[in-house]
């Protein structure tokens, strides 16, 4: 009888798993009498389904096999390849069962077996076990591995992708608990003069996460601050008790005040390419049970256990990565800066040209963008499906900043014109009609003069009051005729009778004594007098339309990110109006994007209701509003988007002081 200690076979390591059927066999009391770890089972299922991670060995009988062999084929596929089978029988044979067993290590013992047959089979699948199980280790070696590197990806593809500055920081600190499995973490940045600013803090056991703004010298008095200064990680076994040729000592405040007991640290710096130091990353207490614990509960302390050698590497990965993120951040927050600082600057140049629109397009963003937001959070009514998401409001908000930025290619003149002549054009005017005054006056004199030689003193003095008469006529005529010059040139709707009269004073002129003849008008002053509506001439207010293709043109040379690149076409459309009669495209509603409808109603809004304008005076919100439907009655503007505009409120986000008159 050969025993178990002649074997290379150790009983210890392996548990043999007996089925019932077995435990009949001959064999079974001498196998008992050896020493074997043994558990018989009566239910052999239970052999395949309990202790799955621990080694064994089945020893089966075949009747079970042949009972069985359905459920079997399922159960081979989840038990763990580290535990071979041993069948003993005489019905079947081991290159028959061969291909039911896979690559599970497999004997089949044919009837009547010895014990000698037995402890082979045993050692050598015994051998084929701790094999397995060496392999099994390796395997899982390998998965943590892959897994690893596929969390670091992972986590570098989402660092990468975010924008955000405040949730750079969070993802980057919640990223580095659960790599390295840490219950509590803190995040430090670099700041200029050698300081370190503590920004954020997360704990999982006391379920909080707070913003820190707190300012810490980068020297060797603290944990962070000597990592930063050395740029050297540390790991340390247990904070409380520091080697003593640490020079840093560990502050137990917070321990103190909240009951919270740090014991293992891990505190490795956020290096750049260049080795520059841009913050640290400190995690406290490696949990045991990470994947199983509950937010909020709180750290058992035999719970704590001490971060390993692969944990720092993992956190110098991914800090590596996190610096990069942090730099990319930063470089895309200068830029937005930059392009901010670019709008604004567009804007102050358009303002400078008329002073007048001083705040509009910042007040038209804000309607705009509220507006939008109206229409995302609408749950029903034609709109319900709408969404803007923030991306959207961007684009909608740099649109509606820019949107009037072509003025800068109109004449200043035109831009800011007032009335129907230009400024120099009606004191032109009015030079004219104080020289006729004084040629009245001259001609007044003369004809005097003339009379007191042709009549004498006494006779003269009979007819000077018809003269003079005469003389006061012809200039309150003048003046009258100024008068109403005066208010021809205003921007309001002419009447017929006035039109009608500055076409008679277009052929009228005043013929001097000395034969000069002067004309009361110009065909420029009638043409430009006679303007119905308004005070812009066809060919100026044409220019002034042209402003919507200026700014077309110039926003469509910029190289906008892909979230931005409809903002020109967003801008282009503003003045566009429902019933095709707006400008420059003649666009109807399926044609006008909404968002640019949404900003045709906010630039209205603002227009009739800011600060007096030089060519018209400020109204009153309910005025506007009157003004509005009455262009929504003409087909011009959208009745469910303007009743949403009011009826929500939009226009109430802009500063009263500011956009109203009283």
């Amino acid at each position: 009888m050969i025993t178990a200690s002649e074997s290379s076979f150790t009983p210890q390591k392996v548990q043999l798993y007996i089925s019932s059927q077995t435990q009949k066999e001959p064999f079974y009391d001498d196998l008992c009498s050896q020493g074997y770890p043994m558990a018989p089972y009566q239910d052999e299922r239970r052999c395949w389904n309990e202790n799955p991670d621990l080694p064994g060995i089945y020893l089966l009988h075949e009747q079970f096999l042949i009972r069985e062999f359905g459920g079997l084929l399922d159960i081979f596929i989840r038990s763990p390849e580290n535990r071979p089978v041993i069948v003993v029988g005489e019905k079947l044979s081991q290159d028959y069962l061969q291909a039911v067993f896979n690559d599970r290590t497999f004997q089949y013992l044919v009837k009547p077996v010895t014990i000698k047959e037995i402890n082979d089979a045993l050692r050598h699948c015994s051998q084929a076990a701790e094999d397995s199980l060496a392999l099994q280790k390796t395997r899982k070696q390998l998965d943590r591995a892959q897994t690893e590197i596929k969390d670091l990806r992972a986590i570098g593809l989402a660092l990468s992708a975010e924008r955000d500055p405040a949730n750079l920081l969070e993802l980057i600190l919640t990223k580095s608990r659960q790599i390295a499995e840490a219950d509590a973490a803190s995040l430090y940045l670099s700041e200029p003069e050698n300081q370190l600013r503590f920004k954020l803090t997360q704990t999982a056991s006391l379920n909080w996460q707070m913003s820190q703004d707190k300012l810490i010298p980068i020297n060797d008095q603290s944990l962070a601050g000597y990592v930063a200064q050395t740029a050297q990680p540390l790991n340390l076994l247990d904070v409380y008790f520091l080697p003593s040729n640490y020079p840093f000592t560990f502050n137990r405040s917070f321990d103190e005040r909240s009951g919270y007991r740090c014991k293992s640290m891990l505190v490795v710096p956020i290096k750049n390419p260049t080795g520059e130091v841009l913050g640290v990353i400190q995690l406290i207490n490696k949990r045991s049970d990470f994947d199983s614990h509950q937010p909020g509960v709180p750290l058992p302390e035999n719970k704590t256990i001490p971060f390993s050698r692969n944990d720092l590497d993992l956190l110098q990965s991914l800090a590596s990565q996190a610096a990069i993120a942090l730099e990319n951040a930063h470089l895309y927050e200068e830029i937005k800066n930059l392009f901010e600082g670019f709008v604004r600057a567009s804007i102050v140049a358009i303002e400078a040209r008329d002073p007048s629109t001083c705040g509009h397009s910042e007040r038209v963003a804000k309607l705009t963008v509220a507006f939008a937001r109206t229409l995302t959070e609408m749950k029903d009514g034609p709109f319900a499906t709408t969404s803007f998401n923030d991306k959207s409001l961007t684009e909608i908000r740099y649109a509606s900043l820019l949107h009037d930025f072509g003025k800068v290619g109109v004449r200043e003149e035109v831009l800011v014109k007032a009335k129907k002549l230009f400024q120099w054009e009606f004191d032109t005017l009015h030079g004219r009609f104080r020289y006729l005054r004084k040629a009245m006056e001259s001609d007044f004199y003369k004809e005097c003069y003339e009379q007191l030689r042709a009549r004498g003193h006494d006779n003269f003095e009979l007819m000077l009051p018809v003269l003079e008469a005469s003389y006061q006529a012809q200039l309150a005529e003048l003046d009258e005729i100024m008068r109403f010059l005066l208010t021809a040139n205003e921007p309001t709707v002419m009447e017929e009778g006035n039109f009608h009269r500055l076409l008679e004073l277009a052929g009228r002129e005043f013929v001097a004594k000395s034969g000069e003849r002067v004309p009361y008008l110009t065909q420029r002053e009638i043409q430009v007098l006679s303007i119905r509506k308004g005070s812009l001439s066809e060919a100026e207010r044409t220019e002034i339309e042209s402003h919507v293709t200026h700014t077309f043109n110039f926003l469509s040379r910029i190289p906008w990110t892909r979230d931005l690149r409809r903002v020109p076409e967003i801008a282009y459309a503003h003045h566009e109006k429902q019933n095709g009669r707006g400008y420059p495209n003649h666009l109807t509603t399926q044609q006008i994007p909404l968002e640019s409808r949404l900003m045709t109603v906010s630039d209205i809004f603002d227009a009739l209701t800011a600060r007096d304008r030089p060519y018209k005076k400020a109204i009153p919100h309910e005025r506007a509003f009157d003004i509005m439907y009455h262009e929504v009655n003409q087909g011009l503007l959208s009745k469910e988007l303007l009743d949403i505009f009011v009826q929500s409120n939009v226009y109430r986000v802009i500063d009263t002081a500011d956009s109203q008159p009283w």
